[in-house]
């Protein structure tokens, strides 16, 4: 368990902060870092690594519900019938492809060409959505647009789409504001990161863990919390009305350092 470090795993829980307030695909660069760096994570079985991974995710998410207390309860307070409705569509789909296909995603798509695929498709996704007019606001989502916020999660369960990206490109799609956009994204995000945190949480405790791997966890999540918290006000970049292409491009220019590195091992 040495390649997973309390070093390694600080190192990544205070990239996770950033990376996860931005629509760059805080996943990828838990995977695309270390590799990069040539930290041999793959050396982990792949239910460790992606337990880390959601692990970091949560407390990422625990600091969000601190962070936007404010706003969360100004949202609760607002709560209604519609609004559980469209809540409960954005969950199932993640929840479903997530319970059914999560081994074989890790499996099959846990390396760095399909995260940079990923990372070119979520870029393609945002800046096509972005062209959207912004002709929708706050109390005007429904159940068609909770169901396509829900397969937009479902899809960002492949490495590199990034959560955040794809249900900012699905909220763009269906003409809400850029604002109101985000705001949807966070919404809809927690209750899934929570519940996979959980999940996972569950599992460990079953099946027991290394004790290197449960500190390199812990370090993880409570470095993840605090770059979160402190790195809460990069979510008014996304929120001033801002394009969605300077994040596409730097997704994109991420896939092709990962790509060039790749070809260039090959040619070795």
């Amino acid at each position: 368990m040495s390649s997973l470090s309390g070093r390694r795993a600080a190192i990544l829980g205070l990239i996770q902060g950033p990376a996860e307030l931005l629509p760059i695909s805080s996943s990828a660069h838990l995977t695309l870092v270390p590799w990069l760096r040539g930290w041999k994570l793959d050396e982990l079985e792949a239910e460790d690594r992606k337990s880390f991974e959601v692990a970091v995710h949560g407390g990422a998410a625990a600091a969000l519900l601190i962070g936007q207390r404010r706003r969360i309860a100004e949202e609760l307070r607002q709560f209604d019938a519609r609004r559980a409705l469209v809540v409960g569509l954005s969950f199932g789909p993640p929840a479903v492809v997530g319970y059914a296909l999560e081994r074989p995603i890790e499996r099959r798509l846990g390396g760095p060409l399909p995260t940079a695929v990923g990372l070119i498709a979520g870029s393609a996704a945002m800046v096509l959505a972005d062209r959207r007019p912004q002709r929708r606001g706050p109390g005007e989502a429904g159940a068609p647009d909770g169901l396509a916020l829900g397969l937009a999660q479902a899809a960002a369960l492949a490495p590199g789409v990034s959560r955040n990206g794809a249900t900012l490109a699905a909220a763009r799609c269906r003409g809400f504001t850029r604002e109101h956009a985000n705001l949807l994204s966070r919404t809809v995000a927690l209750p899934v990161i929570l519940g996979a945190a959980c999940l996972k949480a569950i599992r460990l405790r079953r099946r027991g863990t290394d004790e290197r791997l449960r500190e390199a966890i812990a370090t993880g999540t409570a470095t993840a919390f605090a770059s979160t918290l402190a790195s809460q006000r990069l979510i008014e970049l996304v929120e001033r009305d801002r394009a969605l292409w300077p994040y596409a491009a730097y997704r994109a220019a991420l896939a092709a350092v990962v790509l060039a590195r790749l070809w260039r091992d090959r040619e070795r």
